[in-house]
């Protein structure tokens, strides 16, 4: 570095401010007064938010605060899969769309109603109790960004157990060491993706893997390209062969809001992965 360069921190510092268009910030929903209340009553603020949601049972204590542990929302009982789903179809928005979902290349469009995923996941959600899968359990998922992926992710959550989604273009060896730290049971996964509208393998990431990991017992594999995959018949089963066959109704059970609900895993850039554990009323 030469006497006139700047020192390294002096270039770490933006001070411009971008302020958003008049009609967007004239349209929404966060205006300065919401953060002037919670800045005044942070509790009272987030019961103010939680009342927003279903609860099965409300809360007696909004915050337990012992540095450096909180507990939010300690009594409530609550569903996150409720939450996204069962209120919205109960209030009559069942035909409303959810979302567009585009595939790869824009070869494949799908409109999902909240109806249509509603059903879905309660067969998903029966297909992995059939699987074994109770509250409490961990649930890995290795696939791409297709339909099947919500509905898994929303499956785990209307019974209670938590799961870790895995980007499906990271490694058997990142793969298997995601499954061994939170414990998993089940794997749900896909024979393969596509990529610029080619057939892209998945699968074999996951056989590979599980092959230091003795306690998953099912693997759920989506079929998406229909490429030819090996096949445990001991452990794996087809999506369509057993999601498909299941009763679209779902009973849902109410969990404490500090239930695990996911694991998220930081990058492992610079150290081991570590899984970050969010609960339903984070929602």
């Amino acid at each position: 570095m030469t006497p006139n360069e700047p020192a390294l921190d002096a270039l770490l510092h933006e001070n411009r401010r971008f302020e958003p268009p008049e009609e967007l910030a004239r349209n929404a929903n966060a205006k300065p007064e919401l953060y002037d209340e919670a800045a005044i009553d942070r509790v009272g603020f987030w019961e103010k938010q939680a009342e927003w949601l279903k609860w099965s049972e409300k809360w007696h204590t909004a915050l337990e605060w012992e540095a450096p542990f909180a507990k939010w929302f300690i009594g409530g009982k609550l569903n996150a899969s409720v939450n996204c789903l069962d209120r919205h179809v109960e209030a009559g928005f069942g035909d409303k769309v959810a979302y567009h979902w585009v595939g790869d290349g824009e070869r494949d469009t799908r409109t999902i109603t909240y109806g249509d995923l509603h059903k879905l996941v309660c067969q998903a959600a029966n297909a992995l109790t059939e699987l074994g899968i109770r509250a409490g359990d961990r649930v890995a998922i290795y696939m791409p960004m297709i339909p099947e992926t919500v509905a898994a992710m929303l499956a785990c959550a209307r019974l209670g157990a938590a799961h870790t989604v895995v980007f499906c273009g990271f490694s058997s060896e990142a793969l298997k060491g995601r499954i061994l730290d939170c414990d998993c049971r089940v794997v749900i996964t896909t024979d393969g993706q596509f990529r610029r509208g080619a057939p892209a393998p998945v699968k074999p990431a996951v056989d590979e893997a599980l092959k230091e990991c003795p306690d998953v017992s099912k693997v759920l594999v989506v079929r998406r390209t229909e490429t030819d995959v090996d096949w445990n018949h001991d452990r794996d089963v087809w999506w369509h062969d057993l999601v498909e066959k299941q009763p679209e109704t779902h009973e849902p059970e109410a969990f404490d809001a500090e239930q695990p609900l996911y694991i998220m895993y930081t990058s492992g850039t610079t150290a081991k992965p570590k899984g970050i554990l969010p609960q339903p009323a984070d929602i």
